[in-house]
């Protein structure tokens, strides 16, 4: 079974080891999700499980989405998302997955959206070095050569001044520290993408070391 579930960042702290060394965890709201939907691919062209959390008031919901709850006999969700798995079998479509899925010591990917900071230049949305600070160069923090002589044009892909952040971002090979099924927590070692609150996929690692 390809496990994953919905989360929600709460913030960051500390869990110390038995050797007395301090860790840095994210601590993660995980579920209670629900089964809202199960993808085959003989309909659906591909196998997936939607997944729904948290709750919405009904008249914020639209018709169709109303009515796609609806035929699962669910009420109004706030988020919903899909996760791929081979293993559509081992749902049930209605079944509440908690964070007891995972366990402690695995590796998980864990995918949010980064914060967003504006409109940003070069140096500090590509990590550019900044040219001399004399009052004589007159080029202190720009881009540099954007194009060559003979097309006349910016190519693309070109790294340039622009909006920063606000992107999906997946940070991969997590380490689960604690599992508290009581409080669905997750506490994982390291950063995740986004602000606190924000809403986090957790899966299983793909490419686990």
């Amino acid at each position: 079974m390809a496990k994953g579930i919905l989360g929600r960042k709460l913030g960051m702290t500390q869990i110390f080891t038995p050797e007395g060394l301090a860790v840095p965890v994210t601590l993660i709201e995980a579920g209670p999700c629900t089964v809202v939907q199960k993808k085959a691919p003989d309909e659906d062209g591909y196998s997936a499980i939607q997944l729904g959390m948290g709750a919405r008031r009904e008249k914020l919901i639209t018709k169709p989405v109303r009515g796609h709850l609806a035929k699962s006999g669910l009420k109004a969700i706030r988020y919903l998302r899909e996760i791929r798995t081979n293993s559509i079998d081992e749902y049930q479509v209605g079944q509440e997955l908690k964070c007891d899925l995972f366990t402690l010591g695995q590796l998980v990917d864990v995918v949010g959206t980064s914060k967003g900071k504006g409109f940003a230049g070069a140096i500090k949305r590509h990590n550019f070095h900044r040219g001399p600070m004399g009052h004589g160069s007159k080029y202190h923090r720009r881009p540099g050569s954007l194009a060559a002589k003979g097309p006349a044009r910016v190519f693309k892909g070109r790294k340039l001044p622009g909006h920063m952040g606000n992107e999906r971002v997946t940070i991969q090979n997590l380490e689960v520290v604690k599992v508290d099924p009581e409080r669905n927590l997750l506490a994982i070692k390291g950063a995740v993408p986004g602000p606190r609150g924000g809403l986090l996929l957790i899966k299983e690692a793909r490419k686990a070391r």
